[in-house]
């Protein structure tokens, strides 16, 4: 969907601080779900919690389609988001208890990561031509691809006993504060060059006091999404910290890179997901070289490798907007990416 962005911003008439919540949403409804969506499989079953949010996420896909207003493509995306939070920890959750423990379940879950890599890697390419047809595609495309994984699901995939559980051991408290949290989080972020301060005031502190609560609910509820005794663990601790700014700054850039491949040096959306593509060949090899390197290195020189090199990687694209041609244009541009100017000036 990333190299559909302008596409979409242009045909209803999204500002840039508007079209970032294309990304957000779906990225904070899998977060925020993800937790509950592993609870559910234990406590509902793997294959029913697969099979019932594919097909929400087939549902709402389409609706991403149809869309015709910018909220109405973000709820849509937010809804699919959720639904991605349940449908992948129950995925691996099949995975896990499909393969005995050792080197086959090894091998399946190494498949699994380069298969979505490999998913990462056509979709660049895919959502390049889809969108050279109509943008629209880039959300039908994925509808049809789960219809086919629904109809294959309820043949391929065993019936699962449902487990025993309570209906205390479901946080949706926890759940519901923690995205509504990141939700106004990412809220005061984006509005707050325009907002008046004591509103990005106002919206930090309701942040700030809906992950207190969440702090609160986990301490007290039965089966908490997060047992918050983990966050003693100073690896796990530097490891998510890692993985939280490094994968933040990856989409942070992808989100600029393709508006400012497409709509600042003129770019087809295929010829933007073809110089996207190189990221995808590198995560698609990632599974079978990454193992070895950590069997001979060790972790943390592997991981300070990687977070040089992608540093190494955003500073050699930092020279690029430098031409007084890119100057010019960027002025236009932050123009016409004004709420008020957007529709009109395109």
């Amino acid at each position: 969907m990333g190299v559909a962005l302008p596409a979409i911003r242009a045909d209803l008439g999204m500002s840039t601080e508007t079209l970032q919540w294309v990304v957000s949403a779906y990225v904070l409804g899998y977060g925020g779900f993800v937790l509950l969506g592993g609870r559910a499989a234990d406590l509902l079953g793997r294959r029913r919690m697969f099979l019932l949010w594919l097909g929400v996420f087939l549902v709402f896909s389409g609706l991403g389609g149809l869309a015709t207003e910018g909220w109405e493509l973000i709820v849509a995306r937010f809804v699919t988001g959720v639904s991605a939070g349940f449908m992948t920890p129950a995925a691996l959750s099949l995975i896990t208890t499909s393969f005995a423990e050792g080197p086959a379940r090894n091998k399946a879950l190494l498949v699994y990561a380069a298969t979505a890599a490999g998913g990462f890697t056509l979709g660049l390419v895919a959502g390049g031509l889809l969108t050279a047809i109509d943008w629209r595609w880039v959300f039908f495309a994925p509808l049809l691809v789960a219809a086919v994984l629904l109809l294959a699901a309820l043949r391929v995939i065993p019936e699962t006993p449902r487990p025993a559980g309570r209906p205390g051991a479901f946080d949706v408290a926890g759940a519901l504060a923690v995205t509504s949290a990141m939700l106004l989080l990412v809220f005061t972020v984006v509005r707050a060059p325009d907002a008046p301060w004591p509103l990005t005031l106002a919206t930090m502190a309701a942040s700030v006091g809906l992950l207190v609560a969440f702090v609160a609910i986990e301490r007290r509820a039965p089966a908490p999404l997060v047992r918050l005794g983990i966050l003693r663990s100073g690896p796990l601790v530097r490891a998510n910290l890692g993985a939280f700014l490094f994968v933040g700054a990856f989409v942070a850039f992808q989100f600029i890179v393709v508006l400012y491949l497409q709509e600042l040096r003129g770019w087809s959306a295929l010829q933007t997901g073809l110089a996207l593509l190189v990221v995808g060949i590198d995560l698609a090899l990632a599974p079978t070289v990454t193992p070895r390197l950590v069997g001979r290195f060790g972790t943390t020189p592997v991981i300070l490798g990687g977070m040089a090199l992608a540093a190494v990687g955003y500073g050699l694209f930092l020279p690029s907007g430098r031409s007084g041609a890119t100057q010019r244009c960027c002025r236009r541009w932050s123009c016409s990416a004004s709420p008020s100017r957007s529709r009109t000036a395109r």
